[in-house]
């Protein structure tokens, strides 16, 4: 058989099959390349290392992402270059991955002036969010704010509570040891519109009123202003009465129409030792029921300096829950200091006391519930005691049912100060030993397998 011709045939082809098996390696590498990028911009997955979640939203915000039907978009009115810029952007990732629907353009302020003015933006990196035709421009960045904001977005209604004031009573947006100002920011945060309201200056309470939060005040109240909170009940609406030991100033009228009762003196418990009190005249409520009032929450409550109640209503009124301290306790009625133990002869009456009341009653023709709680202790929820312990939650929860909003949201908490990495005496020598003789170690023996391999072959 003549091969001759058939020599330089065989001899090009196997020159052409080293570069045509790179050749097709390539395309495949490449084919696959492209396809792993495809298949991970369609199923992206995230891994969150980091101790604390940093880089995670927090359950709530996912919670209240959940919850939205319609696109939402978000602007950020900065330079994308810039480095607050890219903060934000990293914050918004989070949202993004939690919501692929969301929509982030940034906008230069500086380039485009009047697109600034149309949102509001004063400054460089606020955040304007849209949502089913509304939109809100944010004052500050963060995930609670941020979610706050979409939360409010989302809410149909904003419900009105209307603080008394004009007599000494605790401030709704103070700033004092004793205000209410970090509360009354929950709530705005939460959609909740606050007005102050000076019955000397109004006819009555506004008739859009949803609920009526009331604190003792510290100077009597006019009758006519006791009546128009008499008339403000009589008509169905909801109240929130934060009532602290001492003269009631005018409100004795709402216990005649509640018909509660009040204990002597102030409750003390020794439980309260457990929590760093330095005195004794403190509530605590560490078992709540399973109910309206008490379902979910875990941590204790303090409430310095209560009073406590009889569970006894009024004609027409129903006691449909308390929150009670523990069997240890009782009302002192006599002064706390030293050593001091129950006395049954004046009337101090052994736990558990009621310390909160929740009243309801019919109203109206269709199935409407008008509901009072009774707190009998304003600090809880003070500026100086509202992160201490259950307090925050519990206010937030009592308000959730006085105001009928059973769905109102949950949020993010603050962000705390970043924990400090802390090295025992034996993390410190296992870090030392790891790098100067472990890794060091390591790379010796990789260098010498290596050298070792060559020279065999």
């Amino acid at each position: 058989m003549n091969t001759g011709w058939t020599k330089p045939i065989v001899e090009a082809a196997r020159g052409i099959e080293r570069p045509l098996v790179d050749t097709l390696f390539t395309l495949l590498l490449l084919a696959c390349v492209i396809a792993a990028g495809w298949l991970i911009a369609r199923n992206g997955h995230y891994w969150d290392w980091t101790g604390e979640g940093a880089n995670s939203l927090s359950p709530e915000s996912a919670a209240i992402l959940k919850r939205l039907d319609s696109p939402l978009r978000a602007t950020v009115f900065i330079n994308p270059r810039d480095p607050l810029g890219k903060t934000i952007e990293r914050l918004l990732a989070r949202y993004r991955r939690a919501a692929p629907d969301l929509k982030v353009r940034f906008v230069d302020p500086q380039r485009f002036p009047e697109q600034a003015r149309d949102a509001k933006v004063s400054r460089a990196g606020q955040i304007m969010l849209e949502y089913r035709g509304r939109r809100e421009t944010l004052n500050e960045v963060g995930e609670r704010a941020l979610t706050a904001a979409i939360a409010r977005l989302n809410t149909t209604r904003a419900p009105w509570v209307a603080v008394l004031e004009g007599h000494g009573e605790r401030r709704i947006n103070g700033d004092g040891p004793r205000d209410l100002g970090r509360f009354g920011q929950e709530l705005k945060d939460r959609g909740f519109l606050l007005r102050n309201l000076d019955l000397t200056s109004v006819a009555d309470v506004p008739t859009n009123t949803q609920l009526a939060l009331i604190t003792n005040p510290e100077i009597a109240l006019f009758p006519k202003e006791a009546d128009r909170l008499a008339q403000y009940l009589d008509r169905g609406g909801n109240l929130v009465w934060l009532l602290d030991p001492g003269p009631m100033n005018g409100l004795e009228t709402l216990t005649d129409l509640l018909g509660i009762g009040l204990l002597p003196g102030v409750v003390v418990d020794p439980k309260a030792a457990e929590f760093e009190s330095n005195t004794a005249a403190m509530a605590v409520i560490a078992d709540y029921p399973d109910d309206p009032l008490g379902a979910g929450l875990k941590a204790a409550a303090l409430l310095p300096g209560a009073v406590a109640f009889q569970t006894r209503t009024a004609p027409g009124w129903t006691l449909t829950g308390f929150l009670s301290t523990g069997a240890g306790s009782w009302n002192e009625t006599g002064r706390i200091e030293g050593n001091i133990d129950r006395d049954e002869v004046v009337g101090e009456q052994a736990g558990p006391l009621p310390v909160v009341l929740a009243l309801t009653r019919p109203v109206g023709t269709e199935g409407q519930v008008q509901r009072v709680l009774i707190v009998g202790d304003g600090d809880f929820v003070s500026n100086a005691q509202i992160n201490a312990y259950g307090n925050r939650a519990l206010g937030l929860k009592l308000l959730r049912w006085v105001s009928g909003e059973e769905s109102l949201f949950a949020l993010p908490p603050n962000p705390g100060p970043a924990a400090g990495l802390v090295l025992n005496r034996t993390r410190r020598l296992l870090l030392g030993l790891g790098s100067l003789i472990l890794l060091p170690g390591l790379f010796l023996m990789a260098g010498l397998t290596m050298r070792w391999t060559r020279a065999r072959g």
